[in-house]
Formats: C-alpha cells, structure tokens, sequence
C-alpha cells in the first residue's frame, strides 16, 4: 500500500477536482496489485469539526466519497483518526499541526494540548467523534484499522505518564467501538537513539495490535543509518521493531526520502525516475520480515508525478502465489562482496532478494553514475543450509520484469546478468 492522506493543496478549494485527483493515484495503485491505503481524517479537507464537537455533514460526505472510491478499486483503508500537536502557535508553531478550534479563544473548552489529554473534555472531544465515526461505519469490512495518532510523541509537553496513560485508555475505547478491525497507533520517524525507548514502549501495549515504524532518508537525521542506501534504512527499521519480540506484525507505515530534518520532499525525487527508491522501500521491508511492502509518502510529487505505479506490480509479481502465514517466514541476511541478500526461509519456499551493494541513491542519483550489469554472480545455496538435490529455482528480474527458470543437482547457481537486485 501508500500513504494517500490527502489531495494536493491546489484542489483543496474544489472537490470534485479533489476527487479526480485521489481517483488517478487509487487507479495507479488498484491497477499494479496495491491493495490498501492510509488517510487522516484530521487533514483539513476530511476534518469534521468546523467547530469543538460539531460535526459537517459536508466534510463527512466526503469521506463517504473516498471510502467508496476506495472500494470501487479493492483497496483497504487505514485510518488516521488525529495529527494536531497543540491548540496554540504558542505550544507548537506548526500551523499544519494545530487545533485552533480547542481552544478557548475559539470557542473550545481547552487551554492547552496538556488538558486535552488529562480532562474530561478533551477526552469526550476524541471519543464522541469516534462514537460519529462508529455510528456512521460500523463494522465495515472495508477498512485495514483505525490508528490513533499520526507521530503522536512529536507533541511537546506531557510527560510519558500522561502520554502513555493516554494511549492504553484510547487503545481499549477504540478498540470496544470497532471490535472487528485493528487498532494501533504511530510514532514519529525513528531517526534518533531518543526514540528507542518510547518505541518499545508503544509497540509493546497490548492494545496496539500493529507495531508500526516511520523511518525516512534523511540527512539530517542523527542516526547515521538514516543516510545509507534506502534498502537498508527500509530493512533496519523493520529488524529494529522485529527485535523487541511483541509477536506483533510490523509494518513500515511511512518511508521515503526528504531534505534534512523534514524540510520538504528530497532534491533527488525528480532524477528518480526509474524508481530506485520506491523498489527498495517496497521489497527491502518484506524481505526483511515485516507484514507486507513500505509504505511510501510524497504519494503525489513522488511515486504518481514519475509514473512509478508499476513497481507495485513488479512486486506483486514476486509475492503471487506465496502464503506468509504459512510458510512462517524466518527473515535472514548476508552480504557477498557484491550482493546484500535478504532471505526468506519458508516451510516449502525460500525467497532471496539480491541487491548489488554498488547501486543506491548515492551512486545513481547523486552521483550520475549508471548501474552495472552483473555478470556470472554465483549462488551457492549449500551456504544457506538448503538441501541441493534437484532444486528448482525461479529467477524474476524486477526492472526487466522477466522470469526465468533453472533446476540445479549441485546447489550452485550462476545468475543471468542483472542490474540493481
């Protein structure tokens, strides 16, 4: 899936231009095998309260819109239900990310972002519009589950307390309101060592039935992971979460690349027209243990603007016929001097994603340089503890979008010539 939170600000004003726009990009998925999407409810153009617990009847026939719409093309929706840090420029300067009609001088009943989650009345603003919610879409098997929070912990000021205190109450309501769906909430990109703890914490409540992580290229980030090949700034983060051991599937909820520290869409989306980065974001997560691909952000001025839908395709291709839960995928990696290999051990299958270590974002986007074609690269699958007697071997080239088959007795197998993975 993608994230599709909203329509770009230049159709914002006009909804059926809104509407015509989110149709190309649910087409675009929905035609390459995607199966599910994110929306924040809170955005603007879908936000209900024009005013402290009173709900448009013309904000909520648009999200009925969407999730037809949604339906018509067989996607999923994931649910966002907040994203405001504060109700005042004071607390938080984020225009984007404030609540103004919270607060007092607006006509709410809060004063600041700390009452909203120790009151009464703040906790009756977010349950009664999830009551509106239930009321209007009930058990609808259309959606994938609703979250609480896009990146709550970028709030400032309660303590984790409070925060948490929060969360486990909201988690159990959510979840009493929409008992078949999944609940969950999201934290802010995980590019520091400060975050560890919190998203342990987080991943590891009971309620939250998906532990989901938000990892972007960033160059700014403190952690110097955050600046490597994106397959393994995808790959790391999913290994991170796997390694607190919640038993909970996990997910890459939000990846991509930016300028540093958030500042807007990376310089090098225009040069990626091939999309290099969306084929990492998209395998490097799965291969490396997580319930389905990354989930991509800069839907819009990204992935639809290069025409890259296809690489949804290309891995659908990969994954056809595979059964996750019943393989029971134990998720490994090596390198060569050429080649990272992730590697998917199964009950009848094993899946390999090879990916030449000289081709990334550096390389090709930075630096112009071409990728090599790989030639006479050789797998010995005696090192991976595969019994090699008569194996057949299907071999699916991504960016040739070309299948070959091979059967080998000595368990030695010599790659046909390749780019990238």
């Amino acid at each position: 899936g993608i994230n599709m939170i909203n329509p770009s600000g230049k159709n914002t004003d006009n909804p059926d231009s809104a509407f015509y726009e989110i149709e190309q990009w649910m087409k675009g998925l929905s035609q390459n095998g995607g199966n599910y999407i994110r929306i924040w409810l809170s955005q603007s153009f879908w936000d209900i309260e024009d005013a402290a617990g009173k709900y448009s009847e013309e904000k909520a026939q648009r999200i009925d819109r969407f999730f037809e719409m949604a339906r018509k093309y067989g996607l999923r929706v994931k649910i966002t239900l907040e994203h405001f840090r504060s109700i005042t420029l004071e607390e938080n300067p984020q225009r984007w990310a404030t609540k103004f009609v919270y607060h007092t001088s607006h006509g709410g009943p809060l004063d600041s972002i700390r009452q909203y989650l120790t009151t009464q009345a703040g906790e009756l603003l977010f349950l009664n519009k999830v009551d509106f919610y239930k009321n209007r879409y009930g058990a609808d098997t259309l959606f994938f589950g609703w979250e609480l929070w896009n990146e709550m912990n970028a709030m400032k000021g309660p303590e984790d307390s409070i925060f948490f205190s929060w969360n486990e109450t909201m988690l159990h309501e959510v979840k009493k309101r929409f008992p078949d769906h999944m609940i969950m909430q999201s934290l802010g990109s995980f590019d520091t060592d400060n975050v560890r703890s919190i998203y342990r914490k987080m991943m590891s409540l009971p309620g939250n039935e998906i532990a989901q992580v938000h990892r972007y290229l960033d160059l700014g980030a403190p952690l110097d992971i955050c600046h490597q090949s994106m397959d393994i700034i995808c790959s790391s983060a999913v290994t991170e979460i796997l390694s607190y051991q919640t038993g909970k599937p996990v997910i890459l909820a939000e990846t991509g690349a930016v300028e540093p520290r958030h500042a807007g869409p990376s310089r090098y989306y225009p040069l990626d027209t091939a999309g290099i980065l969306l084929h990492d974001i998209l395998f490097a997560p799965f291969f490396s243990g997580s319930a389905g691909a990354g989930m991509s952000w800069h839907w819009e001025s990204y992935v639809h603007k290069n025409k890259l839908w296809f690489h949804f395709k290309r891995f659908n291709e990969v994954i056809k016929g595979i059964n996750p839960i019943e393989e029971r995928f134990e998720a490994l990696s090596t390198e060569t001097k050429d080649l990272r290999i992730y590697y998917l051990k199964g009950k009848k299958r094993n899946l390999f994603w090879l990916r030449d270590k000289s081709s990334n974002w550096q390389s090709e986007l930075e630096n112009h340089i071409p990728p090599r074609s790989l030639r006479d690269v050789t797998i010995n699958f005696n090192d991976f503890g595969i019994a090699t007697a008569s194996i057949k071997i299907r071999i699916y080239d991504p960016w040739k979008d070309l299948w070959t088959t091979v059967e080998t007795d000595s368990g030695i197998l010599t790659l046909p010539h390749f780019s990238r993975s």
